[in-house]
């Protein structure tokens, strides 16, 4: 299937889970994962109408934004280590993947230096898997008290990734508690906090995600095919 087709799937796929859990489609973005993947293809990707994109890794996503000359808005969403923060500053318009203080630092100290405010999302992992990134749960209203409090970021949401699961619906109680965990946030009323954007579903369970409140799906293998 080519990517065009790939994204038309994804995106009536999208529309039919919104409208089924009473949702408005257009509250719900989709970030094309494009980790590993050529230049070429986000070119692809781009003219089917696609816009915005998520690199996981600093040094290929360095090169490869310089290599797209399509008008597209990039997304970091993998671990990112707080020395690497200086070569992306800038280029990405949100970072998925906030988990401690001391990176929210190093990202307001960059985005400073260039006089802009980078949009960030607080990834948390509702699983409590050793293996994943992200603040715990409980830890997550501190690290956003503690972060809304420097200038050159801001926070909008919150993500996460739940264990791996051949069927969806074992995902949907992690995507549950990211959406309620939002809303007590939500609650605390926090200065420039928003909790308007949820970060979560990837190829093999956005459905789910969207149904419970996703606003940003990680889509990379559905679209670009397996790495």
């Amino acid at each position: 299937m080519s990517i065009s087709s790939s994204l038309e799937k994804i995106r009536s796929q999208i529309d039919a889970a919104a409208v089924s859990a009473g949702r408005d489609p257009s509250d719900i973005r989709l970030v094309a994962v494009s980790k590993t993947k050529p230049a070429a293809m986000v070119e692809e990707a781009a003219e089917a109408g696609q816009s915005v994109f998520g690199e996981n890794y600093v040094q290929e996503f360095v090169a490869k934004a310089a290599a797209v000359k399509s008008r597209v808005e990039w997304h970091f969403i993998g671990h990112l280590q707080s020395n690497k923060v200086k070569y992306i500053a800038g280029i990405v318009s949100m970072i998925h993947s906030v988990d401690r203080f001391s990176l929210a630092q190093e990202i307001d100290r960059q985005w400073g230096r260039l006089g802009l405010v980078c949009d960030i999302l607080i990834q948390v992992n509702v699983s409590g898997e050793t293996t994943k990134s992200g603040t715990t749960s409980e830890e997550a209203k501190t690290l956003v008290r503690q972060v809304a409090l420097l200038q050159n970021v801001r926070i909008c949401g919150l993500m996460t990734m739940p264990p791996f699961f051949d069927d969806p619906e074992a995902a949907r109680p992690y995507f549950r508690e990211l959406r309620t965990l939002a809303r007590a946030i939500e609650l605390l009323g926090i200065p420039r906090v928003s909790m308007k954007e949820l970060s979560m579903g990837m190829s093999g369970d956005f459905e789910v995600a969207v149904e419970e409140g996703a606003t940003l799906v990680r889509v990379g293998s559905a679209i670009f095919g397996s790495r």
